[in-house]
């Protein structure tokens, strides 16, 4: 009997404690439900049952300065290769190597003795010749007086007036050895034709040299200024010629440059022109630019980056990045709202990434109520609450501006 009773007390007490319990959970389901805000309903965002709420902004267009970068490379603006004119020997370099030197500086000395004998020789031979001038004319003209008289024969004339053009032929003759023995030896100097950085020597003193021969004594480059030649693919030049952008303008032949360290070069250069040929293996032309160097900051063969102004955009569209989102082939689309209060899907063509922005080409218009941040559960169709997007949160840089020029074109833009 006292069993009986023991058992029953025990049920009695679960009973009690199971209700305990459901009571407990109930309050605290009432409590978790009040802790919730407006916008953390079963309904989403906005309240219980009311739609999602989303940040938008208007979408305007803007005036740009697009800009890209494209790698090049250094090309002296003059080159000069030093090679003797004349046969000789070498006495004396005249030149430190790795120097700047300047036009008309003697830079070799070639052994001038045997020159110098041959000038003597023709300059000799000429005087002699044109000592023999005064003479044989005064027999030619006193023969051609003798013969109206009848006192010299025809024949004696004519050899005398022969005598007279053969010393004149010769005199001509040793006028031109002469002037080409003042030439040769003019030669044994060897001397800089441009000015600019001369390299290292290929000869020293006492070696013998040929008259252009195969091998430079010495190279010569003027770098100051500087070409840069940049390569471009004809279909992106085709590209910018149907991109409706404005190239006008006097600043729009201004070229940048940055350096292989990324710091910007401090001086601007310009673009002088575009090569007609196209490289059959890269299918690009050239263009070339030219650029101060008065540091020497820029050598031969270096690899450099030019910022290259494509053109104004009057009506560019520019979003933040954080409202594209891509659908599994890759495309780029963008979500607005429309005059409904719906989301709607607009497919995306993207021209470059620019700071924290996208250039759109197609896709909107402006006007639009771009959505820049929703629910990730937002579906093309909803109904949604727009609100306006703080700007300030995207983090613009200084290419946000309307005015300010645009970054270098991204590799992984649409």
């Amino acid at each position: 009997m006292r069993k009986m009773k023991k058992i029953r007390m025990v049920a009695l007490a679960g009973v009690t404690l199971a209700a305990l319990m459901l009571t407990g959970c109930d309050e605290i389901g009432k409590l978790i439900s009040s802790s919730k805000g407006p916008g953390q309903g079963p309904g989403g965002p906005g309240g219980p049952g009311g739609p999602p709420e989303v940040s938008v902004i208007s979408v305007t267009t803007q005036k740009i300065t697009l800009t890209t970068e494209l790698p090049g490379r250094n090309v002296p603006f003059r080159i000069a290769e030093i090679r003797p004119q004349v046969n000789g020997l070498i006495l004396k370099r005249l030149f430190t190597e790795g120097s700047n030197v300047k036009a008309g500086q003697v830079l070799y000395q070639i052994d001038p003795a045997p020159f110098q004998a041959a000038l003597d020789n023709a300059e000799a031979a000429l005087g002699r010749s044109e000592a023999n001038l005064a003479a044989t004319r005064l027999r030619a003209e006193r023969y051609k007086e003798l013969l109206a008289d009848k006192a010299v024969s025809q024949q004696n004339y004519d050899d005398a007036a022969a005598a007279l053009t053969q010393i004149e032929a010769d005199i001509q003759s040793w006028q031109a050895t002469v002037k080409t023995a003042r030439i040769n030896l003019e030669y044994t100097r060897i001397t800089a034709p441009i000015s600019g950085r001369i390299g290292r020597s290929s000869v020293t003193d006492g070696a013998i040299v040929t008259a252009y021969q195969p091998m430079a004594l010495a190279t010569i480059q003027q770098l100051d200024p500087i070409y840069v030649d940049v390569p471009r693919s004809t279909t992106e030049m085709q590209r910018l010629k149907e991109g409706g952008l404005n190239r006008g303008g006097s600043d729009q032949n201004r070229v940048k440059l940055v350096l292989e360290d990324g710091l910007a070069y401090p001086h601007e250069g310009e673009l002088q022109f575009s090569d007609v040929s196209v490289d059959p293996t890269t299918g690009s032309v050239i263009l070339r630019m030219v650029f101060p160097n008065p540091e020497g900051i820029l050598l031969p063969e270096m690899f450099v980056r030019a910022v290259v102004t494509e053109g104004v955009n009057e009506q560019a569209i520019l979003i933040p990045q954080q409202s594209v989102s891509r659908n599994q082939k890759g495309e780029p689309f963008a979500l607005i709202v429309d005059a409904e209060g719906k989301a709607v899907l607009r497919m995306l063509t993207l021209d470059r990434a620019i700071g924290p922005k996208w250039l759109v080409s197609a896709g909107l218009a402006p006007g639009d109520s771009l959505i820049v941040e929703g629910s990730p559960m937002l579906r093309p169709g909803m109904p949604v609450k727009a609100v306006p997007y703080k700007e300030a949160q995207i983090g613009d840089g200084p290419t946000a501006d309307p005015n300010a020029q645009s970054e270098k074109q991204s590799e992984g833009g649409a």
